[in-house]
């Protein structure tokens, strides 16, 4: 990499650690007809997209001390339309929660969704009117876990009913079995299986945990996870 003052939204080297892995194997799986590998440096290319995302400008408006905008966009379209970002962002929610001393995957999802307006030049045919809440203009669902990462974004017509929504999958690899709609992440009544899957049996009363069973443990086995190694 260049030397160059960093800009906020760089990465640090321990962020860089996360995912180099993930990007040097698609840069290996991905080589050029004539063999050359690149003018510019992965993680200044990662630096920029992050800067593009961070401040919005347009691809064209990006500071010359970074990679050009026709590199920097070919490797986003690239990782986009080739699921190599959904890949990253799984990976890094993944090892997160496992930090949370959660399994990988959740066991339940939240999902809600946001009637906005839609802009003028918007077709008409991806667009709908919400009737409770008479917007016109497109619906956006966001389902997330119980710390409020991201498992799944998915835009409709604002006509479209909220349970179409959660009808997709919740994402790459997440087996939840439990959503709850119009219900943020935190509130009573929402709890999500920890690493231990075992549930501790209660006495009649309700008021304190039955003594183990024969066969049980004090402690209880930390779940395995199953989130997959990075290539």
């Amino acid at each position: 990499m260049n030397e160059r003052k960093p800009y906020p939204s760089d990465l640090s080297d321990e962020q860089w650690a996360l995912i180099e892995s993930v990007i040097t194997a698609w840069k290996a799986a991905h080589r050029s007809v004539s063999g050359h590998q690149g003018k510019y440096a992965m993680r200044a290319i990662v630096n920029a997209i992050f800067y593009q995302g961070r401040t919005g400008v347009q691809w064209d408006y990006l500071p010359h001390d970074l990679p050009p905008s026709g590199a920097v966009y070919y490797y986003f379209a690239k990782w986009r339309d080739d699921g190599t970002a959904q890949k990253i962002h799984d990976l890094l929610r993944w090892h997160v929660r496992e930090r949370k001393r959660r399994l990988a995957d959740p066991s339940l999802v939240v999902l809600d969704t946001q009637s906005v307006r839609a802009a003028a030049g918007v077709p008409a045919t991806t667009t709908g009117r919400d009737a409770a809440k008479k917007v016109p203009g497109r619906k956006r669902g966001l389902a997330v876990d119980v710390f409020g990462l991201v498992i799944a974004v998915v835009v409709l017509a604002a006509s479209a009913h909220d349970n179409v929504a959660g009808d997709g999958p919740a994402g790459p690899g997440c087996r939840a079995d439990l959503r709850h709609g119009d219900q943020g992440p935190g509130r009573p009544g929402l709890q999500e299986h920890r690493h231990r899957p075992w549930r501790q049996p209660r006495d009649r009363r309700g008021d304190r945990p039955a003594q183990p069973t024969m066969g049980s443990s004090a402690s209880g086995d930390a779940g395995s996870s199953s989130r997959p190694t990075a290539p």
